[in-house]
Formats: C-alpha cells, sequence, structure tokens
C-alpha cells in the first residue's frame, strides 16, 4: 500500500479485533478524548456503514439469513461499503484536516474475509487498494482478546458474523496477529482483557508516543 497524502495535519486512525473485543468502546473514548481534551476536531466512522448506501449494505452484511450470502459476495459488499465511505466522508474530512477514526477499515476484510473465509488475501489487498484509493491508515490499534472472552461478553442478539461462533473469530484472531507483525510500523498491539481506562491511556500515551497529540 502507498500511502496517501494530506497537505494539513490530519490523521486516519483505525481501531480493529475480533467481535466483541471492546474496540467500539475505545473509538468513542478516543473520539471524546480528541474533541474535548486536545481539541482536534475529530470524526467517528464505523464499518460497515457510515453513509446512506454503506448502511444498506451493512443491513444485507448483518442480517441475511445464515447461508444465503456467499463468501465471494461478503468480500465485494465490504470493499463496496468500504469504497462508499472512503470516497464520501473519510477523504474529505482528511482535506479538511479533520482526524478520523475509524471503527474498523481495511484490515477487518484481510482478517475476517482472508483469514476467516480462506479468501486469497492478496486479492483482497489488491481490492481494498481498489475500495480505499490506497488510502492507508497512520495507525491501527489492535484489541487484543481471547475468543472465548469475547464470546462471554456478547450479547444474544449478535448478528450474522458474530454468531459463527469461536472457531471462525479463532481464525481472524490469528491472521490479525500476522498483521500486526507484517505492519508493525502502523499497528499497536492492545491487551483487551485489561480495563477499559488502562487500554486508554495506553492507546494514549502510544499516540503521543508517535507525536499524533501532544
Amino acid at each position: 500500500m502507498i500511502p496517501m497524502s494530506f497537505s494539513n495535519n490530519a490523521k486516519f486512525i483505525t481501531f480493529e479485533g475480533i467481535d466483541g473485543c471492546g474496540k467500539s468502546t475505545q473509538a468513542r473514548m478516543l473520539l471524546d478524548a480528541l474533541n474535548k481534551n486536545h481539541s482536534i476536531d475529530t470524526i467517528l466512522v464505523r464499518e460497515p456503514g457510515g453513509t446512506t448506501i454503506s448502511e444498506s449494505i451493512r443491513e444485507i452484511l448483518l442480517h441475511s439469513n445464515k447461508g444465503e450470502l456467499g463468501d465471494r459476495s461478503e468480500s465485494l459488499l465490504m470493499t463496496a461499503s468500504r469504497a462508499q465511505l472512503t470516497q464520501d466522508v473519510i477523504i474529505p474530512n482528511l482535506e479538511l484536516g479533520k482526524y478520523v477514526i475509524a471503527d474498523r477499515y481495511s484490515d477487518s476484510t484481510l482478517a475476517y474475509q482472508g483469514g476467516g473465509r480462506g479468501i486469497d488475501i492478496d486479492w483482497l489487498v489488491d481490492l481494498n487498494n481498489y475500495a480505499t484509493f490506497a488510502l492507508v491508515p497512520d495507525i491501527t490499534f489492535l484489541i487484543d482478546i481471547r475468543p472465548e472472552e469475547a464470546l462471554r461478553r456478547m450479547d444474544q442478539g449478535s448478528d450474522r458474523i458474530e454468531g459463527e461462533g469461536i472457531e471462525l473469530q479463532t481464525r481472524v484472531r490469528k491472521t490479525y496477529h500476522d498483521l500486526a507483525e507484517k505492519y508493525q510500523d502502523r499497528y499497536v498491539l492492545l491487551d483487551g482483557h485489561s480495563s477499559i481506562n488502562d487500554i486508554q491511556e495506553k492507546l494514549l500515551n502510544e499516540m503521543k508516543r508517535r507525536g499524533l497529540i501532544s
């Protein structure tokens, strides 16, 4: 991937992890911290979703009956939603000099459809590059947690992907570890079994260390 350059101080921050790891909580906490404590104009987006079209795709992805949606269709729909979100929301806000936090981004496709579904990861990398205009996050926080603990945390109202059990999440987690090893320059691995406040403190300290906040 070739990093996209912006002429201002904009930063793109992504959160990744298996379902139930706590990344959405950490993303919302970081949004509040940047806007309120650091006076940095920041927005939060989620995947799949974030635009009218992307939310419609989200409904298909997460709430289709099990077995109705093929693995390749799932991959294409995920990246279609991402393409719309990147074009309509993420890039325009980065061009305005804002910080953008994404609750999941391109690495989720590599972990879930690649590691989880067994689709060729190199092909998915090319698909992601096309969908995202080769946009690369400045930093990616991986909230790591054991699948057994994640399952315990999730309620009974899980979506189609969350409901597929420990076996899928185990494969996804392994792929995330592989990605963290491959992209060490931007990945930050955080222990999701720690307390919510401890995780937030560690990620803020890492952002300070990298000069993303003062």
